[in-house]
């Protein structure tokens, strides 16, 4: 079976619909071998996924990678707990603004490196109202309906 190198594993759409997104951050993560060649397989999703602060350090939760098929006894949980690395620097930025603004850090998506290393982008977001989403919603359906009308024929 084939494996991928490198690019994008896999992605949070519904992070976009779901909160107002703001500055990003790219963020190592510790993991066991089983779970990078899974990730490599391109086995993971993070629709369920959130990342908190605990402690002065960044954990991702809730992302499920797939367990390896030949990993055999030395397997991973595939929701395990997950430690983010990232620079105090940033960790100080984040605390703050999850802290006094009530933000919350949303993972964006997981991919590997032009180095091989894995990646995940997270981002401070803030959650939307259900009429932001109604509001979202209308306007890709009003853009949508022109580039139907522009494309059809006179």
């Amino acid at each position: 079976m084939a494996q991928r190198q490198s690019g994008q594993v896999a992605e949070n759409r519904r992070a976009r619909f779901d909160y107002h997104l703001g500055e990003h951050y790219e963020a190592g993560m510790a993991l066991t071998g089983s779970e990078v060649k899974s990730l490599r397989q391109g086995k993971a999703q993070l629709q369920e996924a959130y990342a908190i602060l605990k402690d002065g350090e960044a954990f991702l939760l809730g992302a499920h990678i797939a367990p390896y098929e030949r990993a055999g006894l030395f397997n991973h949980d595939p929701t395990r707990t997950r430690k983010l690395l990232l620079h105090k620097r940033e960790l100080r930025d984040l605390q703050v603004a999850v802290g006094r603004q009530g933000m919350t850090l949303v993972p964006i998506r997981l991919y590997f490196n032009r180095f091989g290393l894995a990646k995940l982008e997270i981002a401070l977001g803030q959650g939307k109202k259900a009429y932001d989403k109604r509001r979202a919603i209308a306007e890709r359906d009003a853009e949508r309906s022109i580039q139907r009308a522009m494309k059809r024929p006179r």
